[in-house]
């Protein structure tokens, strides 16, 4: 199968049934053969698993042989959010081929993520008409509280990690995550 988004897929090993998919989102300037690396550790324990780890739809500007979900280049808070909600689009039509292709329900999908793809993997958790299996973020952020608050239809649940020495994406963002899902998912 050839998905809309480059992906590099992991099948489970032994050709064991498939019963569940992680979704792995790489961070700004990565790409799929990055984020693949963490299935090394996955595997073992998640024998029924295919991994799939796509290359974001943006070529990355400041590492051009690296992707983007979405253009951090400008300081305009708006064109952030405008371009993550394309990147939300992006992304909500390859899980739906993905569903189809494997023929799975968002229960038997997580969603997990790297910086830039736990921005992304959040959102998208969070504004699905469905709950996912849950949500596994590194190091990211809510991209825009305002108008995620408006959009969330979702309670899956989530796991969300943070190094507190990240000079990339401060630790603090985890707190603030915490206190808007409390807030925001009842």
């Amino acid at each position: 199968m050839k998905f809309s988004l480059d992906t590099k897929i992991i099948e489970p090993e032994n050709n064991k049934n498939i019963k569940n998919i992680i979704i792995l989102l790489h961070g700004y300037g990565g790409d799929g053969n990055d984020i693949s690396m963490i299935t090394l550790n996955w595997r073992r324990f998640l024998p029924n698993t295919i991994f799939l780890c796509p290359n974001a739809h943006q070529r990355c500007e400041i590492t051009p042989s690296g992707f983007q979900w979405f253009d951090l280049s400008k300081q305009d808070e708006e064109y952030t959010l405008n371009e993550s909600i394309k990147a939300e689009e992006v992304l909500k039509n390859y899980i739906e081929e993905v569903k189809s292709f494997y023929n799975l329900d968002n229960s038997k999908i997580c969603i997990s993520g790297f910086s830039q793809g736990c921005m992304m993997a959040m959102n998208i958790g969070l504004t699905s008409d469905k709950n996912y299996s849950c949500i596994v973020g590194f190091s990211g952020k809510i991209i825009n509280q305002e108008n995620l608050s408006k959009r969330i239809q979702s309670k899956t649940k989530m796991l969300l990690l943070h190094g507190d020495s990240d000079m990339v994406v401060p630790s603090h963002y985890l707190l603030e995550a915490k206190d808007f899902l409390v807030r925001n998912k009842g």
